[in-house]
């Protein structure tokens, strides 16, 4: 299986963007996603920054794809997706219809923000062009399995592996709200929650995470103790990544995925890295939040 590098899903600064893909650049990964997925006011990186780190990371080996918006709302974020879409290099991955509509037959990936649930989607994706396609973070395991059943006209399959789960996607922004400033005037608050609001229940648990636009789960999501039962379903493993500790997260999926260590192994000495519980109820075909402890190999 393949490793990779999902699109920053938050709003970070400048100099921390540059340091984070210089470093990705010698991480095991096979395939960097890049580009706003989330919020088009987000423009510290503008499209002419991420075709230049495109370039970069292409020139150090890896599958360079450029993710395009999850919500469409205006002209200009067309105008943004066109440019992606047409760049003549690099594939897109399409979170959205439009994005499909403007590969105009090249190929590209069809993003988790695609609901792809049932045979018939993934042969009209793979008809338009896609190559591989991202399973929905709330699949079962089972699911995609039975979907795998059917014939996938050769696409390849990419699972959610590791991160804050991205759930839904809403016009307002829930970031400007919480300091009561309006959208449009958000004052880019987003850049003092490098990995989102942690929203919790009345009793305290943590239970969403506000990411402006995008509500995420509160509970990072992790597979890497399941990798034996990924076996046969997925060409390519997502890591989303995070504030701290990214680097380390790739090389313990890689020594799982190479053998020097048992998923079990590379999952006990994952949990301390990470900033919430771990959640894995999804792929269980139970409630998200929940998380299931597999036994140590």
């Amino acid at each position: 299986m393949k490793l990779s590098l999902g699109p920053i899903l938050y709003y970070w600064p400048r100099e921390k963007l540059l340091d984070f893909y210089a470093q990705a650049a010698s991480w095991p990964v096979d395939i960097v996603y890049l580009g706003e997925t989330v919020c088009s006011r987000r423009h510290i990186f503008r499209t002419d920054d991420w075709l230049k780190t495109a370039e970069m990371l292409a020139d150090s080996g890896k599958e360079v794809v450029l993710s395009t918006q999850a919500l469409i709302e205006s002209e200009s974020d067309l105008k943004t997706l066109r440019r992606l879409a047409s760049n003549g290099k690099f594939s897109i991955e399409a979170n959205d219809m439009a994005a499909v509509s403007l590969a105009g037959g090249r190929p590209f990936v069809a993003g988790p923000h695609i609901n792809t649930y049932n045979p018939y989607t993934l042969s009209i994706l793979a008809e338009a062009g896609a190559t591989r396609w991202v399973m929905p973070v709330e699949m079962s395991r089972q699911a995609l399995a039975d979907l795998l059943a059917h014939d996938t006209c050769g696409m390849e399959t990419e699972i959610f592996a590791h991160g804050r789960l991205p759930l839904a996607f809403s016009a307002r922004c829930f970031t400007a709200r919480r300091h009561n400033l309006p959208k449009d005037n958000c004052q880019f608050r987003c850049l003092e929650a490098p990995y989102g609001l942690t929203l919790k229940t009345r009793e305290g648990q943590p239970f969403l995470a506000l990411n402006g636009t995008q509500t995420q789960s509160a509970s990072v999501y992790n597979l890497l103790a399941e990798l034996e039962s990924m076996t046969g379903l997925a060409d390519v493993l997502r890591i989303s990544p995070q504030p701290e500790h990214t680097g380390n997260v790739v090389s313990l999926f890689r020594t799982a995925l190479d053998g020097t260590a048992t998923p079990g192994q590379a999952a006990q000495e994952l949990a301390p890295l990470l900033p919430e519980a771990l959640c894995n109820g999804y792929w269980h075909g139970r409630a998200g939040i929940d998380y299931s402890t597999p036994p140590v190999n």
